[in-house]
């Protein structure tokens, strides 16, 4: 099972490279946000835990979007005041800290 897991994010790593190198390269932005590794933890909570908690999983997997979008917006709005690499060191800052509040904010909510 590794293995296929291991094939198929090798497979999204060459689907994001290929759009980019097309006249259709925002497709590369798109392409990490199919549910490659959803599908492949969804299975695994769906078949090692309970309906009950794979419902859990999929509303947390709902709040997971809000750091993604902070992210996106910190690049979105910081690529025009510095560097590309200052720009996306500012969107995983940002997704780290509004992903560690989701999950303590989480916990908190679920104790």
């Amino acid at each position: 099972m590794i293995w296929l897991k291991m094939l198929i994010g090798a497979l999204m790593v060459l689907a994001i490279q290929l759009f980019a190198q097309t006249r259709f390269f925002y497709l590369a932005a798109l392409a990490p946000l199919f549910p490659t590794f959803t599908l492949i933890s969804h299975f695994i909570v769906g078949t090692e835990r309970s309906p009950a908690d794979l419902r859990v999983a999929l509303i947390f997997s709902m709040l997971g979007v809000i750091p993604h979008l902070i992210y996106t917006f910190v690049v979105f709005f910081s690529i025009s005041y510095v560097s590309l690499y200052k720009a996306l060191l500012l969107g995983t800052v940002a997704w780290t800290i509004a992903a560690a509040i989701l999950v303590l904010t989480w916990q908190y909510i679920q104790a």
